[in-house]
């Protein structure tokens, strides 16, 4: 604050400071800075008085500083400009620095430490199995596996409300074990309800282990951590963020570690019956609440690839990325279980939850399933999956799914069919492709139009080789975002056990979608006798990254079912993509064929913005 200024014509001036340093918690003290007076200063100034002695001329300025004081004569009102500088060693703004140094680099230490892990420590699971206890779906599945040794029993679930209800059943009629693998977990409707199931299982005296993808489980630590302390239920995080909250800032810190993730995707019960495929556990998988739905295909399976899922889920359960949940979250309170009820009965009694357990209640696998008569297909399967190490990068080549998978299909002969919601082929996947097809093989390719995709980045990925693919002959096509926009997807995840605050991790993308479809399988056909469920994507993430599994199913009746739907039910859901000198998108809508010359749903922005990313190096990371 200023004090005082006085000044005399030809001589020098002084400018005395009172300056009160509050953050260093220092008493005023009074400094004199002296300077030769501008030229225009022609008679004595006085504002506010000048103090009538100087201060000991070894004190130091507490900072460095400068200002401009307007001031007026008395007669006239005559405008002056002083300026004046206080200059000096600055000590005060060197301790201030310093301060905010030592702060900045204090913070830095300490997100540093969070963000590391512990030492691992995997003490025996919270309870045993109980192998002396009935179990119905061990006897069903004996039963039906009687004189096909070998063999597996699979139904195709396509539907996204049977999807939910064979995995409510498995849950609901476990006896022994229960076993559940998943990328994402969300805290809505249909999450709510498995996880009360898993609970109402583990008090029958199951014996529970949920492995989870940390990048997957927004908002739920507490009631994760709360399941954790039951006796019959363990709790293990996939290569865990040390830093909870904000979990994103962990990638800055150890992105190498935390880009690769656990994509998997299965539930075993009493080592009889599993559920894999492309599915997480969420609204927007299962047809629940108002947002989008993700079209994606599962397979049940009873039989010999059940012992395969049992062996792979304790090579991921005992690898070094799975950390027990209680290292990890915070500590789990009981009392959250209750909350976790409370939170379930009010979803079953919502409106819109009321709606959809009443239509799972009627579909009819729900009583095919209870009565054993569900139609099964029988085959010869192998789980193909990635070693876990790979989410260390300390996987051998041979231990990859991408390897492993092209050794076990082989060289396609006449058809080959893909599946895929996140298509991104690369040159090298773009050059055999084109290949195949210039060699009479019938490539055909579904995939998201830039619309329905619900990571709009990897459209940039995507789009850059579809010229090449369609000179060479390959069949391209497109999924329409049917679907209402302006449905709002957040509103199973409020009204479930998941954080409000959403504060734990970026795998939740459910505010951000729209009501539209989205394509989310990952499936491949082959000459109409192979076929590939599961969670691989052909894209760069999923060949190097991230850790994927799924089936090789040995069956030509299931891969012509899939094969076919690209002569008749595709046509209708999605754009024939097709090379007329320019790219160009033909629908068919009403039995009348409609054909676009620009994107659907892209604008001319979106196109511009598409068109840069595809030239930044990220592909790698699709």
């Amino acid at each position: 604050m200023l004090r005082g200024i006085d000044g005399t014509m030809g001589g020098s001036f002084r400018v005395w400071i009172f300056v009160r340093a509050g953050c260093l918690h220092r008493p005023p003290r009074l400094y004199q800075v002296c300077h030769e007076p501008p030229a225009f200063i022609t008679r004595k100034m006085r504002i506010g008085g000048a103090p009538e002695t100087a201060p000991d001329d070894d004190v130091a300025p507490v900072w460095r500083m400068e200002w401009r004081l307007w001031a007026r004569t008395a007669p006239g009102g005559t405008k002056l400009a002083l300026e004046a500088f206080a200059r000096g060693s600055a000590v005060g703004m060197i301790v201030r620095k310093k301060v905010l140094v030592t702060a900045a680099l204090a913070g830095g230490a300490y997100l540093l430490f969070r963000s590391r892990l512990p030492k691992r420590q995997c003490d025996e699971d919270a309870a045993a199995p109980r192998t002396d206890r009935k179990s119905s779906l061990a006897e069903a599945a004996l039963r039906a596996a009687r004189g096909r040794e070998g063999q597996t029993g699979l139904h195709l679930l396509a539907d996204a409300q049977d999807a939910f209800a064979a995995r409510m059943l498995l849950i609901k009629q476990a006896t022994r074990t229960l076993d559940l693998q998943y990328y994402i977990w969300h805290g809505d409707h249909t999450g709510t309800l498995i996880l009360e199931a898993v609970l109402d299982a583990a008090e029958r005296g199951v014996r529970v282990r949920l492995l989870l993808d940390d990048n997957g489980i927004p908002g739920l630590d507490a009631v994760l951590a709360a399941l954790d302390t039951h006796p019959m239920i363990s709790v293990r995080i996939f290569n865990s963020f040390g830093l909870r909250f904000p979990k994103a800032l962990g990638f800055v810190l150890d992105f190498s570690r935390l880009n690769r993730r656990m994509h998997n995707k299965s539930l075993t019960a009493d080592g009889a019956a599993t559920i894999v495929g492309g599915r997480n556990i969420g609204d927007e998988y299962f047809g629940s609440g108002n947002g989008g739905l993700f079209e994606d295909l599962d397979v049940l399976a009873v039989g010999a690839v059940v012992g395969e899922v049992e062996q792979d889920f304790e090579r991921y359960w005992s690898c070094g990325s799975s950390y027990p949940a209680r290292q990890i979250l915070p500590k789990g309170r009981p009392r959250t279980l209750a909350k976790l009820r409370r939170a379930a009965r009010h979803v079953s009694r919502d409106d819109a939850g009321q709606r959809f357990l009443e239509d799972v209640r009627r579909l009819p696998i729900v009583g095919q399933l209870l009565d054993g008569d569900l139609p099964l297909e029988w085959a010869e399967v192998r789980l193909i999956s990635d070693d876990p190490a790979k989410g260390l990068d300390e996987a051998d080549g041979a231990g990859l799914l991408a390897g492993q998978l092209a050794k076990a299909i082989g060289q396609p002969h006449r058809k080959l069919g893909l599946i895929s919601g996140y298509f991104v082929p690369g040159p090298e996947g773009t050059r055999q492709l084109a290949a195949l097809a210039r060699a009479g093989v019938e490539v055909s390719i579904l995939t998201n139009s830039f619309k329905a995709g619900d990571v709009k980045l990897v459209h940039a990925g995507y789009a850059p080789f579809r010229k090449t693919l369609l000179r060479a002959g390959v069949r391209l096509f497109e999924l329409k975002a049917d679907g209402d926009p302006r449905k709002d997807s957040r509103i199973g995840t409020r009204r479930g056990i998941g954080s409000r605050l959403r504060g734990t991790g970026t795998g939740s993308t459910a505010a951000l979608r729209s009501g539209a479809t989205t394509l989310h399988a990952k499936t491949m056909t082959v000459d109409d006798e192979r076929l590939f469920i599961g969670s691989f994507n052909l894209d760069p993430r999923s060949w190097q990254l991230n850790c994927e599994m799924g089936f090789l199913i040995e069956s030509p009746v299931l891969a012509r079912k899939v094969s076919r739907s690209f002569d008749t039910g595709v046509p209708r859901m999605a754009y024939r993509v097709r090379l007329q000198d320019d790219l160009c998108w033909q629908e068919l809508r009403d039995g009348n064929l409609q054909v676009h010359r620009h994107e659907p749903g892209m604008t001319q922005l979106e196109r511009g913005m598409v068109a840069a990313a595809a030239c930044l190096p990220i592909r790698w990371l699709l």
